[in-house]
């Protein structure tokens, strides 16, 4: 079922170029690549060959040839079976699955004004198909069929598990409504697709739309040497040679906040960071929030739900609203407590030196890295040139070869979508073909920020034949300058660490059904293989491997390393406040049960409030700009890093009894968590690894709220 919803997903999520519907004919539709093998290494996509044109006559000829496919089935007179019902189900689609692969993932990576206008004209369609599908009553009385007499039928436990999850899915999608609730229930999906859309698009342009132009060299004073020279190289390549630009990208962002001594500059971009989405412009989104969020719980509704996420939550680890809220309680109390005593030592500093005002949000960063290198000797800037990129990249690979023999190869001959990526050939430690991987991990005006793994190709077997997957991690880490290499900061580290644990767990699936394969899981528990890499990231036995001099190729020294274990705890009341205070506000916008539209300032104000938080801490997303929820599939989800937060800490307790790179709790991670996919229950999958349920007292330690 998954399958059918990702087509809806797709549609919210995707961009492309302007085609009209009715040219599906003549060179584009003869010359299209999607039509025919692609004669590629490992059959990755010809990037030098697809052009904008391309992608509607394919969306369009994969869902004729789906409709096609299942209609063949839906009318036999055959009694239905697995077989001929469940298994025709989950490999239909294939060329709708191939486009949407390449063009979900430049959606996101290498947009422009043409992909974003075939988004709008595609989206209402697919997801009209999709409720077509998943709103067929022939189709779904078929699949009840067969779930009916599933106890009889032999069935191991992936096939038991596909079949109940394209029961409950089609359930889940509408199959047991009535004619006048289903024809609402197609217009709430097609509008909430075109809005994900819209508010991904917003906040985009309008991140892409704000620059400082700094054109004194005295309002530069206190940043690292490395960010001036990043910022004249923008400035240069936007014609205004002289001058020096910073914009709301992360790698620009965080290092003016931490370093610039000009507090007024710091609050104008701060400013400009936290208003995203919310300048009543063009791309001002808080109505567009508020419908999502009110067309949501009708959705939910009609299905029979008191909230969204009741009817997420039921697919998840955490099942209830409560459970979710009862794990956030538990963990915010401390964090705030920490952060208003970092608050108090930071007003403190600023008494000190006599700077006669309250510290504000956008003095948080920069008082924080004072207070760091005061109290621990430690500058972030002194840690930089120890993590060149390429070395992150190396260390990243050697942990994964030390645990698991894998080996990467970098191949030129395979098409890549941009200059930027590197493109990898994964194999076994015998040789043997795994996957491809792709790496992108500079910012551009056409790629959207954060970091993430997405599929080109997911792994299954049809046929006898294992299809092996295709797969990306991109970033927004900070680019070389004509000086300098890519020298990223440690926390950019630890993010390539985190995305590269979603890409094993797509090239290391090794399931048959392409929606139980990979990162096909359940949202709280697809954060476990990312959120343990990091563990290793950060480990001093591991930085010791790959954190090198970029001048001198010399290992991180121990007392720098030993700076870096005192402080690991700093700050971390902030970071563990902004980022819970978000799950909240994800989960009260998503615990609505009524589907009138909120004001939105009001709403958001009244989340924040009820928890607390303090007023010099912005919350980490803010209602205009969460693409987690709103453009993204994070909906009353975005607690879901917290709760595998306390899988991970638990799992990599199990390394630090056995050896950090013990070969036999690698392949039970390897067999029971990254190959496993969503073929079984995740606390069994878990239990299977770990030999008992997961404890909170591991994360808890960590985090600092238990000695």
């Amino acid at each position: 079922m998954k399958k059918i919803l990702f087509l809806v997903l797709a549609a919210a999520l995707i961009f492309s170029s302007c085609v009209k519907k009715d040219d599906t004919q003549g060179t584009v539709l003869e010359g299209n690549p999607f039509f025919s093998d692609y004669g590629t290494p490992f059959e990755t996509p010809p990037f030098d060959r697809i052009t904008t044109d391309h992608y509607l006559p394919a969306f369009r000829k994969g869902m004729e040839e789906q409709k096609a496919e299942l209609e063949a089935f839906i009318g036999s007179s055959e009694a239905p079976t697995f077989a001929n019902t469940i298994k025709v189900l989950e490999y239909s689609g294939a060329l709708l699955t191939r486009v949407g692969g390449v063009f979900d993932n430049l959606n996101s990576s290498l947009t422009g004004e043409e992909m974003q206008r075939i988004a709008e004209e595609i989206a209402p369609e697919l997801s009209k198909h999709a409720d077509d599908i998943s709103l067929n009553p022939e189709l779904f009385e078929r699949i009840e069929v067969v779930y009916d007499s599933r106890d009889g039928l032999g069935l191991n436990t992936e096939q038991f598990k596909l079949l109940d999850q394209y029961y409950k899915g089609f359930v889940r999608s509408g199959a047991l409504l009535d004619e006048n609730q289903k024809d609402r229930f197609r217009e709430i999906n097609e509008e909430l697709s075109l809005l994900s859309l819209r508010f991904g698009k917003n906040v985009l342009d309008e991140t892409n739309t704000f620059r400082m132009v700094i054109e004194s060299e005295a309002d530069l004073a206190g940043l690292p040497p490395t960010v001036i020279s990043a910022s004249s190289e923008a400035a240069a390549d936007a014609g205004l040679e002289g001058k020096w630009i910073f914009t709301l990208h992360k790698p620009s962002l965080i290092p003016f906040l931490q370093y610039a001594e000009n507090r007024t500059l710091r609050e104008k971009i701060y400013t400009a960071s936290f208003n995203v989405g919310n300048n009543d412009n063009e791309y001002d989104n808080k109505a567009v929030a508020a419908r999502m969020a009110a067309l949501r719980v009708e959705r939910a509704n009609l299905l029979g739900y008191d909230t969204h996420a009741h009817f997420v939550l039921e697919e998840n680890m955490a099942r209830v609203p409560e459970n979710v809220f009862g794990l956030l309680d538990q963990l915010f109390t401390p964090a705030l407590n920490m952060a208003k005593a970092e608050r108090a030592e930071m007003q403190a500093l600023i008494d000190e030196e006599g700077g006669g005002f309250n510290l504000q949000p956008w003095d948080w960063w920069y008082y924080a890295e004072k207070f760091k290198k005061a109290k621990y000797d430690l500058d972030e800037e002194s840690l930089r040139p120890y993590f060149q990129l390429e070395n992150v990249i190396d260390g990243v690979f050697a942990v994964a070869g030390k645990l698991w023999g894998l080996q990467f190869e970098q191949r030129d001959d395979i098409p890549k979508y941009h200059p930027d990526v590197k493109v990898f050939e994964v194999k076994e430690e015998d040789g043997t073909h795994i996957g491809i991987l792709y790496a992108d991990y500079f910012p551009r005006a056409s790629k959207r920020g954060g970091a993430w793994m997405n599929a080109f190709r997911k792994q299954y077997r049809q046929g006898g034949v294992n299809i092996t997957p295709v797969i990306v991690n991109c970033g927004n880490f900070s680019k070389p300058t004509a000086d300098k290499p890519s020298l990223i900061s440690m926390e950019e580290a630890l993010t390539l660490f985190h995305e590269f644990g979603h890409a094993l767990h797509g090239l290391l699936s090794d399931r048959t059904y392409p929606s139980l394969t990979g990162t096909d899981v359940p949202r709280d528990f697809v954060e476990l293989p990312s959120q343990i890499m990091e563990n290793w990231g950060g480990h001093p036995e591991v930085l010791k491997m790959y954190a090198r001099h970029y001048k001198t190729g010399e290992p991180i020294p121990d007392d720098l390393l030993e700076k870096v274990r005192k402080s690991k705890l700093f700050n971390r009341g902030f970071a563990e406040t902004e980022y819970l205070a978000a799950c909240y506000l994800d989960m009260d916008w998503h615990t609505l049960k009524s589907p009138e539209e909120k004001d939105c300032l009001t709403f958001e104000k009244a989340s924040l409030d009820r928890i607390g938080l303090i007023p010099e801490i912005i919350v980490r997303y803010r209602t205009p700009y969460f693409r987690h929820i709103f453009a993204g599939g994070y909906s009353a989800g975005y607690y879901s890093y917290v709760w595998a937060e306390v899988l991970d800490a638990d799992a990599f307790e199990a390394f630090k009894e056995k050896g950090l790179f013990d070969r036999e709790t690698a392949g039970k991670f390897r067999e029971h968590v990254l190959s496993a996919g969503g073929t079984d229950d995740p606390m069994v999958l878990y239990k299977r690894f770990r030999g008992a349920e997961p404890k909170v007292d591991a994360l808890l330690k960590r985090k600092g709220f238990l000695k």
